[in-house]
């Protein structure tokens, strides 16, 4: 079986960047699909993979192992000229923990070295939900599709949420940041996130920018707003390729 599920772009584009999406807890490549086309009708190339497993250690098997895994996804996203730059990371939930704590490390291994990195939803170390499968998806998501989506995936692992964050990978999130851009993204009605300490992450990372989506919750890339969430990310990888200058500025508006 594969570890990967692709998302290619539109025959007689030429590819505009390759992203590799990390899953969150409880969560399946299925997951990230809708998401995974949108960013694909934009001449981007999508790799989902598998969602690590939080441990106490923090991640499974460790940090070296998910940052080699990573660096497979990458290689084998290559084409016949090799893997379109830029290669940004997009985490969710322990995904998006993950993905902060590989970074914030001195160095990677060979053959992964992300120009920038979307977090999206980062939960705090002591978020749960405790209660039904209802009462998870109502901290997920408002979005009728995503429910049914996970509702009917059959490798969706319920409860997942409900699982302590491990400290050390909650640490990933902290006042040392990768000096490459990131955007983080939160939904103001996401239970689970600390939107304050994602504030203070915001102003101390180098360059990184906060996105606060309305009415979102936890499963923000793929809640009712994930249209404009996707807008927001691929802006975001477009603005990459122009120091990070947004390409489309409003100079004047009367609203």
């Amino acid at each position: 079986m594969t570890q990967y599920t692709d998302h290619h772009a539109p025959h007689g584009l030429r590819v505009r960047g390759t992203v590799v999406v990390v899953p969150g807890r409880g969560e399946t490549r299925a997951t990230y699909a809708r998401f995974g086309r949108r960013l694909a009708a934009d001449a981007y190339r999508v790799r989902v993979v598998d969602a690590p497993d939080p441990r106490p250690d923090g991640l499974d098997g460790g940090r070296d192992r998910f940052a080699a895994g990573l660096a497979d996804a990458v290689a084998d996203a290559a084409g016949d000229d090799g893997v379109v730059a830029p290669v940004v990371l997009v985490g969710a939930d322990t995904g998006a923990l993950a993905i902060a704590a590989l970074l914030g490390r001195a160095a990677l291994p060979p053959g992964l070295a992300p120009a920038a990195a979307v977090l999206a939803g980062p939960p705090a170390a002591t978020a749960a939900t405790n209660g039904t499968w209802d009462d998870e998806l109502d901290a997920r998501t408002a979005c009728p599709t995503h429910r049914g989506t996970l509702t009917d995936d059959t490798g969706v692992r319920r409860g997942t949420l409900d699982t302590p964050v491990p400290p050390a990978l909650a640490a990933g999130i902290g006042h040392t940041g990768p000096d490459l851009p990131v955007l983080l993204l939160v939904g103001d009605a996401d239970p689970l996130a600390d939107r304050a300490a994602l504030r203070r992450t915001a102003t101390t990372w180098p360059r990184t920018r906060l996105s606060v989506v309305r009415g979102a919750h936890h499963d923000v890339l793929n809640d009712l707003q994930h249209r404009s969430v996707a807008a927001e990310v691929v802006t975001f990888l477009e603005t990459l390729r122009n120091a990070l200058v947004p390409v489309v500025a409003v100079e004047s508006s009367a609203w």
